[in-house]
Parts: structure tokens; C-alpha cells; sequence
């Protein structure tokens, strides 16, 4: 006799009274039950803000003695945790060893699915051992369900290496709360279609990891006010991106942003204080550090009112 299922109770698994019949809509109906198991998508992740604050607040911890972030999961989750990953260093100037993403099956899985990697405890150890985590790190562990095994081994791995452990779940009953140093798990409640956690713990996931990484990012420094000061200068539109923030915060036309930027290797923070500060590139570079890399601090000067200013000019 086949023993009943271990998946049968996970919220993610369970039938949505809500959409019983959406094989029967038209689209319009389809996307307004959509936007309705979005709201309460919603107010899931509200009810975690607590939470995630003190997720930004490890991350934030764990950035400045010089620890890395890696996220570990399996399908969506596990591509979400990808994209995180790769966006860190064009968003903000990180280097690509700082924020990692592990994904079961590998990099392959990434753009085909790859059923089956993710009941694989042993690999999910093997994969974070390969990163040699140490007590500085944090490993995110993304599962909508909260059971993958994959990254129940890569957890269970990087805590015996004493790095911090948060763990993401759609599933606010899961065990691992009393092994891990986070739990954030919003109650997104069942999927438009069942099982499908592409949808409503999908889209949740991609909000959290956004304000983790996001928040984090913003308390060591890579803005100033809510602009990308650490943006890397990869493509045309990047530079001028850069060209741009430097107009608004110095009030220089785009041709001597450009020659300012020139002069200042195409550091952003460098050439506000430059600009700001009539110092030098090398001796702006110094006055960064010593303002542990904030700008505000670098020159003693907020940016909103600049900011505001511009904006009731349009």
C-alpha cells in the first residue's frame, strides 16, 4: 500500500476554492482572480515586514565583516534566487563573488527545467561545501514549500560552518524555524492553479529577496538618497545613467558631467565628492573610505532637497 502523500498538506499544494472553475473564464475574468489572489499575495508579505527588516539587518551585518550572501533553491525559487544574484553587480558596483546563487542541477536548470534535482539532499551539501561558507556568510534558502530537500542539505551544511542562516517559505508551519536564524514565510495561501508556486509564492518570493537585497544595499552605502551611485558603467545606457546622477546632484550640464566622470574613472561617489569637495580623485577615493563609503557622509550634505526641487520643476 502506497503511503499517503507528505505533500498532500503543504498550503502551496492545496485547491483554491477561488478558482474552481478558471478553465471556464474568459480573460478578462481570469486576470481579475489573478489580480485578487495578488492582494492577499500581498497582505502576506505585509504581515512579514517585521521580519524581513531583521533579515536586512543580517545581510547588512554579515556585508561589513566582509561575509557573502548566497542564496541556495530549486526551480522558481531557486531561479529567483539567480536573478538576485546577477543583478547585484550592475545595480551596485558589488564584485560577482559577494552575492551568489546556488541552483539545483546546476546552471543548466536555470533556462530548462530539471525535475528531480531538487530531492537531492547530499548535492544541495555538496554544492554550498564547494563555496567553502565560513561564519561571516549568509545563506539564504529559498523553497516555496519548505520541504526541498536540496536545500535542506545546503542549509544543514552552511550552519556547521556557523554561517547565519534565513530561510524563505510559503509555508509558516515548517519545521526549520528552531534551525535557522530567520524565518520570513508569508501565507500566500493556495495557487491559482494548484501546485503552480510560479504564481502567488513566486511573485512573493521575488518581493522579499528584492527588499533584502535592496535594504541591505542601501545600509552599507551603494546609494545616495535613492540614487544608484554604484552603478557600473557596463553599457551606454549605464553611463548615462551616471552622467545623469551626477546633473541632478551637482547641477552640471550632461558634457561636464561627462568630463567629470572622465576624471574620476567613471566613479560616481568619487566624482560627486570631487565636485563637491574641490579634492582630488585619489584624496576622494580616501575621503570615501573613511566615510565607510556613504556619500552623505563624504561631503556633510543630503540630497533631497535637490532632489525635491527638481521634481516640482517638472
Amino acid at each position: 500500500m502506497l503511503a499517503r502523500s507528505k505533500w498532500q498538506s503543504l498550503p502551496t499544494e492545496a485547491i483554491n476554492p477561488s478558482t474552481l472553475a478558471i478553465d471556464k473564464l474568459p480573460p478578462a475574468e481570469i486576470v481579475e482572480g489573478m489580480l485578487n489572489e495578488d492582494r492577499k499575495m500581498l497582505a502576506a508579505v505585509q504581515r512579514e515586514k517585521e521580519r524581513i527588516a531583521v533579515g536586512i539587518e543580517i545581510i547588512t551585518q554579515a556585508l561589513r565583516r566582509g561575509g557573502r550572501v548566497v542564496f541556495v533553491g530549486a526551480g522558481t525559487s531557486g531561479r529567483l534566487g539567480v536573478v538576485e544574484s546577477a543583478e547585484m553587480p550592475p545595480t551596485f558596483g558589488t564584485s560577482p563573488d559577494l552575492v551568489l546563487a546556488i541552483m539545483a542541477g546546476g546552471k543548466h536548470a536555470v533556462l530548462r527545467a530539471k525535475e528531480g534535482v531538487e530531492d537531492n539532499y547530499e548535492e544541495g551539501a555538496r554544492s554550498i561545501n564547494r563555496l567553502r561558507p565560513t561564519n561571516r556568510d549568509v545563506v539564504i534558502g529559498v523553497s516555496a514549500s519548505g520541504m526541498t530537500p536540496f536545500v535542506r542539505g545546503a542549509l544543514t551544511r552552511a550552519r556547521r560552518a556557523a554561517s547565519k542562516i534565513i530561510f524563505f517559505t510559503c509555508d509558516p508551519r515548517t519545521e526549520l524555524q528552531t534551525f535557522v536564524d530567520l524565518t520570513i514565510a508569508p501565507a500566500v495561501g493556495p495557487e491559482v492553479i494548484a501546485g503552480s508556486t510560479r504564481l502567488k509564492a513566486g511573485t512573493a518570493t521575488k518581493i522579499v529577496l528584492n527588499m533584502l537585497t535592496t535594504g541591505a544595499m542601501v545600509r552599507i552605502g551603494k546609494t545616495y538618497g535613492n540614487l544608484m551611485v554604484d552603478v557600473q558603467m557596463g553599457s551606454e545606457k549605464l553611463r548615462d545613467r551616471a552622467r545623469r546622477i551626477i546633473t541632478i546632484v551637482t547641477g552640471l550640464d550632461y558634457d561636464e558631467a561627462d568630463g567629470l566622470l572622465r576624471r574620476a574613472r567613471w566613479n560616481v561617489k568619487a566624482a560627486i565628492v570631487m565636485q563637491k569637495t574641490g579634492l582630488t580623485y585619489t584624496r576622494a577615493m580616501a575621503r570615501l573610505r573613511k566615510a565607510h563609503d556613504f556619500v552623505r557622509d563624504a561631503i556633510g550634505e543630503d540630497v533631497e532637497p535637490r532632489l525635491k526641487q527638481l521634481l516640482e520643476q517638472r
